[in-house]
């Protein structure tokens, strides 16, 4: 098998449906970082010892690519439209109110790197953060679901909680 096409070679890709766009388009930025942040959940997920919150992280890495998969579907995609469901943000924020619950009060801001596996948490919340920035950058000029913008904020926040359960 090849995994090269040469077809990029001039700084050229394909979204979802054939359209030719610069590697350095914003729906790449988008698509790009969340590809990178869930790069990074692998890392995260691998070094978990709690087997329920490595098959969460699991859940967040596939819809990842659905989510990039929205993001490299233009505007003027004349196929079926994939959607994100409402109720996978529900289920981010239910695990950040289970983890909250569990934490004492916060009282401002920390200093990351108590240990390996939540400054990981942390180096992968950075990450949305900038995934959340890109996406939003994209929406300023074309339409994003609503979705995948608050479920990015959503994953962002979750991350953090876990860098400080983690701690």
């Amino acid at each position: 098998m090849k995994v090269y096409t040469k077809t990029g070679d001039k700084g050229k890709t394909s979204l979802l449906g054939g359209k030719r766009v610069s590697k350095a388009d914003k729906r790449l930025e988008a698509y790009g970082t969340i590809d990178e942040l869930n790069s990074f959940l692998g890392l995260f997920r691998s070094k978990l010892t709690d087997n329920e919150h490595k098959d969460f992280i699991y859940q967040i890495q596939k819809t990842l690519f659905t989510v990039g998969a929205i993001l490299a579907t233009p505007e003027d995609y004349k196929g079926q439209k994939i959607e994100l469901d409402i109720s996978l943000i529900q289920q981010l924020e239910n695990k950040i109110d289970e983890i909250s619950a569990t934490l004492p009060p916060f009282k401002g801001f920390i200093v990351y790197g108590d240990n390996e596996i939540s400054s990981i948490s942390h180096i992968c919340r950075a990450v949305a953060r900038r995934a959340e920035r890109r996406i939003i950058d994209l929406n300023n000029d074309e339409a994003v679901d609503n979705n995948v913008m608050v479920y990015v904020n959503r994953l962002s926040d979750l991350l953090y909680m876990f860098g400080l359960k983690l701690a």
